[in-house]
Protein backbone atom coordinates (compact mmCIF):
# COMPACT_ATOMS: atom_id res chain seq x y z
CA UNK A 1 0.00 0.00 0.00
CA UNK A 2 1.29 3.31 -0.84
CA UNK A 3 1.57 6.04 1.53
CA UNK A 4 -1.16 7.77 2.79
CA UNK A 5 -0.76 11.59 1.48
CA UNK A 6 -3.58 12.51 3.70
CA UNK A 7 -5.88 11.54 6.74
CA UNK A 8 -9.52 11.34 6.40
CA UNK A 9 -11.39 15.14 6.81
CA UNK A 10 -13.14 15.31 10.81
CA UNK A 11 -16.73 14.80 10.01
CA UNK A 12 -19.69 16.19 11.51
CA UNK A 13 -21.70 13.67 13.87
CA UNK A 14 -25.27 12.85 14.73
CA UNK A 15 -25.42 11.28 18.67
CA UNK A 16 -27.07 8.09 17.69
CA UNK A 17 -26.26 4.85 19.90
CA UNK A 18 -23.44 4.34 21.48
CA UNK A 19 -20.53 7.04 21.07
CA UNK A 20 -16.61 6.39 21.23
CA UNK A 21 -14.30 8.94 22.34
CA UNK A 22 -10.48 8.84 21.85
CA UNK A 23 -8.41 9.95 24.79
CA UNK A 24 -4.52 9.82 23.78
CA UNK A 25 -1.54 8.87 26.28
CA UNK A 26 1.86 9.94 24.67
CA UNK A 27 4.25 7.58 23.36
CA UNK A 28 8.12 7.10 25.04
CA UNK A 29 10.84 8.27 22.64
CA UNK A 30 14.72 8.59 23.10
CA UNK A 31 14.62 12.77 24.65
CA UNK A 32 16.69 13.42 21.36
CA UNK A 33 13.75 12.82 19.15
CA UNK A 34 10.28 14.55 19.22
CA UNK A 35 7.52 12.36 20.84
CA UNK A 36 5.50 9.85 18.46
CA UNK A 37 1.93 10.34 19.36
CA UNK A 38 -1.40 9.71 18.00
CA UNK A 39 -4.19 11.61 17.28
CA UNK A 40 -8.07 10.39 16.37
CA UNK A 41 -9.40 11.51 13.62
CA UNK A 42 -12.65 12.67 14.39
CA UNK A 43 -12.22 12.97 17.92
CA UNK A 44 -15.50 11.91 18.84
CA UNK A 45 -17.64 9.18 17.02
CA UNK A 46 -20.83 7.28 16.99
CA UNK A 47 -21.15 3.58 16.68
CA UNK A 48 -21.21 3.05 12.70
CA UNK A 49 -19.12 5.76 11.81
CA UNK A 50 -14.80 5.43 10.83
CA UNK A 51 -11.89 6.77 13.04
CA UNK A 52 -8.19 7.28 11.92
CA UNK A 53 -5.66 7.06 14.47
CA UNK A 54 -3.55 8.99 13.11
CA UNK A 55 0.55 8.90 13.69
CA UNK A 56 2.67 11.95 14.24
CA UNK A 57 6.57 12.13 14.33
CA UNK A 58 6.94 9.10 13.81
CA UNK A 59 10.69 8.01 13.44
CA UNK A 60 12.80 7.79 10.69
CA UNK A 61 14.66 4.12 9.67
CA UNK A 62 11.93 2.08 10.62
CA UNK A 63 11.92 -1.49 9.53
CA UNK A 64 8.07 -1.61 10.15
CA UNK A 65 5.42 -1.48 13.11
CA UNK A 66 2.43 -3.53 14.43
CA UNK A 67 -0.69 -2.45 16.12
CA UNK A 68 -2.10 -4.47 18.61
CA UNK A 69 -5.83 -4.45 20.16
CA UNK A 70 -4.70 -3.94 23.69
CA UNK A 71 -1.78 -3.22 25.79
CA UNK A 72 -0.65 -7.11 25.98
CA UNK A 73 1.63 -7.30 22.45
CA UNK A 74 0.95 -10.99 21.73
CA UNK A 75 -0.07 -12.89 18.97
CA UNK A 76 -3.50 -13.44 20.23
CA UNK A 77 -4.05 -9.68 20.19
CA UNK A 78 -1.78 -8.78 16.93
CA UNK A 79 -3.93 -6.97 14.16
CA UNK A 80 -1.47 -6.13 11.47
CA UNK A 81 1.81 -4.92 10.65
CA UNK A 82 3.83 -3.19 8.50
CA UNK A 83 6.90 -4.35 6.34
CA UNK A 84 8.91 -1.27 5.42
CA UNK A 85 11.60 -2.91 2.84
CA UNK A 86 9.08 -4.85 1.03
CA UNK A 87 6.07 -2.87 1.88
CA UNK A 88 3.81 -5.99 2.62
CA UNK A 89 1.11 -5.39 5.29
CA UNK A 90 0.74 -8.76 7.59
CA UNK A 91 -2.78 -9.18 9.01
CA UNK A 92 -2.70 -10.94 12.92
CA UNK A 93 -5.64 -12.99 14.37
CA UNK A 94 -6.67 -9.50 15.78
CA UNK A 95 -7.72 -8.50 12.51
CA UNK A 96 -11.59 -8.47 11.50
CA UNK A 97 -11.30 -6.68 7.68
CA UNK A 98 -12.32 -3.58 9.30
CA UNK A 99 -8.85 -2.54 10.01
CA UNK A 100 -6.50 -0.72 7.32
CA UNK A 101 -3.16 -0.11 7.92
CA UNK A 102 -1.06 2.92 6.10
CA UNK A 103 2.33 3.44 5.33
CA UNK A 104 2.91 6.49 7.74
CA UNK A 105 1.83 4.31 10.94
CA UNK A 106 -1.80 5.37 11.00
CA UNK A 107 -4.52 2.75 11.21
CA UNK A 108 -8.27 3.13 9.94
CA UNK A 109 -10.99 0.95 11.97
CA UNK A 110 -14.06 1.04 10.16
CA UNK A 111 -17.31 0.94 11.21
CA UNK A 112 -16.65 0.93 14.83
CA UNK A 113 -18.42 -1.54 17.26
CA UNK A 114 -17.96 -1.37 20.90
CA UNK A 115 -16.37 -4.20 21.17
CA UNK A 116 -13.78 -1.96 19.29
CA UNK A 117 -13.68 0.07 22.89
CA UNK A 118 -10.72 0.16 24.71
CA UNK A 119 -6.33 0.52 24.25
CA UNK A 120 -4.64 0.09 21.14
CA UNK A 121 -0.75 -0.30 21.02
CA UNK A 122 1.52 0.53 18.65
CA UNK A 123 4.97 -1.24 18.70
CA UNK A 124 7.66 0.34 16.81
CA UNK A 125 10.67 -1.11 15.61
CA UNK A 126 13.48 1.00 14.14
CA UNK A 127 16.65 -0.14 12.05
CA UNK A 128 19.50 -0.88 13.90
CA UNK A 129 18.40 -0.44 16.77
CA UNK A 130 19.36 -3.08 19.74
CA UNK A 131 15.71 -2.41 21.82
CA UNK A 132 12.79 -3.91 20.59
CA UNK A 133 11.77 0.23 19.69
CA UNK A 134 8.90 2.31 21.26
CA UNK A 135 5.29 1.25 22.39
CA UNK A 136 2.71 3.38 23.78
CA UNK A 137 -1.12 3.22 24.02
CA UNK A 138 -4.08 4.67 22.82
CA UNK A 139 -7.39 4.29 24.14
CA UNK A 140 -10.61 4.61 22.93
CA UNK A 141 -13.55 4.85 26.07
CA UNK A 142 -17.18 3.97 25.59
CA UNK A 143 -20.01 6.23 26.18
CA UNK A 144 -23.56 5.96 26.12
CA UNK A 145 -25.78 8.42 24.54
CA UNK A 146 -27.31 10.24 27.52
CA UNK A 147 -31.09 8.86 27.35
CA UNK A 148 -33.82 11.61 28.24
CA UNK A 149 -34.21 12.51 31.95
CA UNK A 150 -37.20 13.02 34.01
CA UNK A 151 -37.59 14.28 36.96
CA UNK A 152 -39.33 12.30 40.46
CA UNK A 153 -40.58 14.15 43.64
CA UNK A 154 -40.29 12.95 47.01
CA UNK A 155 -43.95 14.26 47.24
CA UNK A 156 -46.82 14.17 44.98
CA UNK A 157 -48.87 16.68 46.36
CA UNK A 158 -46.91 19.17 48.75
CA UNK A 159 -47.82 21.94 51.41
CA UNK A 160 -47.26 25.54 50.94
CA UNK A 161 -44.34 27.43 53.53
CA UNK A 162 -44.92 23.44 54.82
CA UNK A 163 -43.23 20.72 53.18
CA UNK A 164 -39.32 20.16 51.63
CA UNK A 165 -39.24 18.64 48.43
CA UNK A 166 -36.86 16.84 46.91
CA UNK A 167 -36.94 16.80 43.32
CA UNK A 168 -34.55 14.01 41.55
CA UNK A 169 -33.50 13.52 38.08
CA UNK A 170 -33.26 10.08 36.56
CA UNK A 171 -31.65 7.83 35.30
CA UNK A 172 -28.63 7.58 37.25
CA UNK A 173 -26.25 7.68 34.56
CA UNK A 174 -22.52 7.12 34.73
CA UNK A 175 -20.05 10.00 34.10
CA UNK A 176 -22.58 12.46 33.44
CA UNK A 177 -23.20 15.44 34.97
CA UNK A 178 -26.43 17.24 35.83
CA UNK A 179 -27.61 20.53 35.18
CA UNK A 180 -31.72 22.36 36.17
CA UNK A 181 -33.80 24.82 34.93
CA UNK A 182 -37.15 26.44 36.60
CA UNK A 183 -39.20 28.25 34.39
CA UNK A 184 -37.11 28.33 31.44
CA UNK A 185 -34.32 29.95 33.39
CA UNK A 186 -31.13 28.86 34.91
CA UNK A 187 -31.36 27.61 38.01
CA UNK A 188 -31.66 30.13 41.06
CA UNK A 189 -29.50 28.91 44.35
CA UNK A 190 -31.28 30.85 47.12
CA UNK A 191 -32.31 29.53 50.85
CA UNK A 192 -35.08 28.01 49.56
CA UNK A 193 -33.63 25.85 46.31
CA UNK A 194 -30.27 23.76 47.13
CA UNK A 195 -28.88 21.38 44.95
CA UNK A 196 -27.12 17.90 46.36
CA UNK A 197 -23.16 17.56 45.96
CA UNK A 198 -23.56 15.62 42.50
CA UNK A 199 -26.24 17.89 41.63
CA UNK A 200 -29.06 15.22 40.76
CA UNK A 201 -31.17 15.94 43.79
CA UNK A 202 -32.06 19.16 44.03
CA UNK A 203 -34.42 20.35 47.83
CA UNK A 204 -37.00 22.90 48.05
CA UNK A 205 -37.61 23.87 51.21
CA UNK A 206 -41.13 25.27 52.23
CA UNK A 207 -42.22 25.39 48.55
CA UNK A 208 -44.22 28.25 47.20
CA UNK A 209 -46.12 28.71 44.20
CA UNK A 210 -43.44 30.99 42.46
CA UNK A 211 -41.24 28.42 42.39
CA UNK A 212 -43.67 25.40 41.63
CA UNK A 213 -42.43 25.23 38.53
CA UNK A 214 -42.13 23.79 35.67
CA UNK A 215 -38.66 22.55 36.51
CA UNK A 216 -36.23 20.90 34.12
CA UNK A 217 -33.23 18.65 34.47
CA UNK A 218 -30.24 17.98 31.88
CA UNK A 219 -28.21 14.87 31.80
CA UNK A 220 -24.99 15.40 29.89
CA UNK A 221 -21.66 13.71 29.19
CA UNK A 222 -18.88 14.38 26.72
CA UNK A 223 -20.49 13.50 24.07
CA UNK A 224 -24.12 14.24 23.93
CA UNK A 225 -26.71 15.89 26.57
CA UNK A 226 -30.55 15.63 26.87
CA UNK A 227 -33.19 17.66 28.68
CA UNK A 228 -36.34 16.19 30.67
CA UNK A 229 -40.21 17.36 29.54
CA UNK A 230 -41.09 20.20 32.18
CA UNK A 231 -42.20 18.89 35.86
CA UNK A 232 -44.50 21.57 37.97
CA UNK A 233 -45.12 21.07 41.48
CA UNK A 234 -48.84 20.10 42.20
CA UNK A 235 -48.59 22.59 45.08
CA UNK A 236 -51.77 22.60 47.85
CA UNK A 237 -52.04 26.21 49.13
CA UNK A 238 -54.45 28.44 50.39
CA UNK A 239 -57.00 29.63 50.33
CA UNK A 240 -56.28 33.24 49.81
CA UNK A 241 -58.28 36.06 51.19
CA UNK A 242 -61.41 35.91 49.17
CA UNK A 243 -62.72 38.66 47.27
CA UNK A 244 -66.67 39.57 46.59
CA UNK A 245 -68.09 40.58 43.04
CA UNK A 246 -69.65 42.88 42.55
CA UNK A 247 -68.20 45.11 45.11
CA UNK A 248 -71.53 48.04 45.14
CA UNK A 249 -73.39 47.89 48.64
CA UNK A 250 -76.34 49.65 47.99
CA UNK A 251 -79.70 48.31 46.20
CA UNK A 252 -83.53 49.19 45.96
CA UNK A 253 -86.29 47.18 47.82
CA UNK A 254 -87.38 44.78 45.14
CA UNK A 255 -84.18 44.23 43.13
CA UNK A 256 -82.86 41.10 42.32
CA UNK A 257 -79.51 40.52 44.34
CA UNK A 258 -76.07 38.04 43.27
CA UNK A 259 -73.15 38.23 44.26
CA UNK A 260 -70.18 36.03 43.12
CA UNK A 261 -67.33 34.85 45.63
CA UNK A 262 -63.70 33.79 44.64
CA UNK A 263 -60.62 32.86 46.13
CA UNK A 264 -57.98 31.57 44.98
CA UNK A 265 -57.08 27.81 46.34
CA UNK A 266 -55.59 24.12 45.84
CA UNK A 267 -57.88 22.27 45.21
CA UNK A 268 -60.33 23.91 44.90
CA UNK A 269 -62.14 26.25 48.05
CA UNK A 270 -65.50 25.59 49.60
CA UNK A 271 -68.09 28.37 49.75
CA UNK A 272 -70.69 29.46 51.86
CA UNK A 273 -72.60 32.57 52.99
CA UNK A 274 -73.68 34.27 56.05
CA UNK A 275 -75.98 37.46 56.46
CA UNK A 276 -75.88 39.15 59.61
CA UNK A 277 -74.00 35.86 61.37
CA UNK A 278 -76.56 33.40 59.97
CA UNK A 279 -76.16 30.69 57.80
CA UNK A 280 -77.74 31.84 54.01
CA UNK A 281 -76.63 29.07 51.66
CA UNK A 282 -73.18 27.21 50.37
CA UNK A 283 -71.52 27.73 46.82
CA UNK A 284 -69.69 30.63 45.79
CA UNK A 285 -72.90 32.84 44.58
CA UNK A 286 -75.12 34.14 46.52
CA UNK A 287 -78.85 35.36 45.14
CA UNK A 288 -82.00 36.73 46.86
CA UNK A 289 -84.44 38.25 44.34
CA UNK A 290 -86.45 41.17 45.18
CA UNK A 291 -85.09 41.69 48.49
CA UNK A 292 -86.25 44.18 51.14
CA UNK A 293 -85.01 46.10 53.80
CA UNK A 294 -84.78 43.28 56.13
CA UNK A 295 -81.55 42.10 53.85
CA UNK A 296 -79.48 44.87 55.03
CA UNK A 297 -76.37 43.60 57.09
CA UNK A 298 -73.35 41.98 56.98
CA UNK A 299 -72.57 39.46 54.64
CA UNK A 300 -69.73 37.30 54.88
CA UNK A 301 -68.36 34.98 52.42
CA UNK A 302 -66.63 32.24 53.94
CA UNK A 303 -64.13 29.54 52.12
CA UNK A 304 -62.16 26.62 53.25
CA UNK A 305 -59.73 24.55 51.80
CA UNK A 306 -59.96 20.92 53.02
CA UNK A 307 -56.52 19.22 52.23
CA UNK A 308 -54.80 22.70 53.86
CA UNK A 309 -57.27 22.78 56.78
CA UNK A 310 -57.04 26.36 56.10
CA UNK A 311 -60.16 28.95 56.04
CA UNK A 312 -60.61 32.56 55.12
CA UNK A 313 -62.80 35.16 54.65
CA UNK A 314 -64.59 38.72 53.07
CA UNK A 315 -67.02 40.42 54.80
CA UNK A 316 -69.04 43.54 53.19
CA UNK A 317 -71.86 45.58 54.61
CA UNK A 318 -75.20 45.88 52.06
CA UNK A 319 -77.48 48.18 52.76
CA UNK A 320 -81.52 47.87 51.08
CA UNK A 321 -83.65 51.25 50.69
CA UNK A 322 -86.97 51.72 51.03
CA UNK A 323 -89.04 51.33 47.69
CA UNK A 324 -89.20 55.24 48.33
CA UNK A 325 -85.51 55.58 47.84
CA UNK A 326 -84.34 57.89 44.51
CA UNK A 327 -82.54 54.40 43.58
CA UNK A 328 -79.18 52.50 43.91
CA UNK A 329 -76.44 54.62 45.37
CA UNK A 330 -72.84 54.31 44.18
CA UNK A 331 -70.23 53.35 46.47
CA UNK A 332 -68.37 50.66 48.07
CA UNK A 333 -68.28 49.27 51.94
CA UNK A 334 -65.96 46.16 52.05
CA UNK A 335 -64.64 45.44 55.20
Amino acid sequence: MGPLSAPPCTQRLTWKGFLLTASLLNFWNPPATAQVMIEAQPPKISEGKDVLLFVHNLPQNLTGYIWYRGQVTDLYHYIASYVVDNDIIISGPAYTGRETVYSNASLLIQNVTREDAGSYTLHIIKRGDETTGVTGHFTVTLYLETPKPYISSSKLNPMEHTDIVRLTCGPETPDASYLWWMNGQSLPMNYRLQLSRSKRTLFIFGVTKDIAGPYECEIRNPVSASRSDPFTLNLLYGPDLPSIYPSFAHYRSGENLSLSCFADSNPPAEYSWTINGKFQQSGQKLSIPQITTKHSGLYVCSVRNSATGRRNSKSMRVKVSAPSGTGRLPGINPF
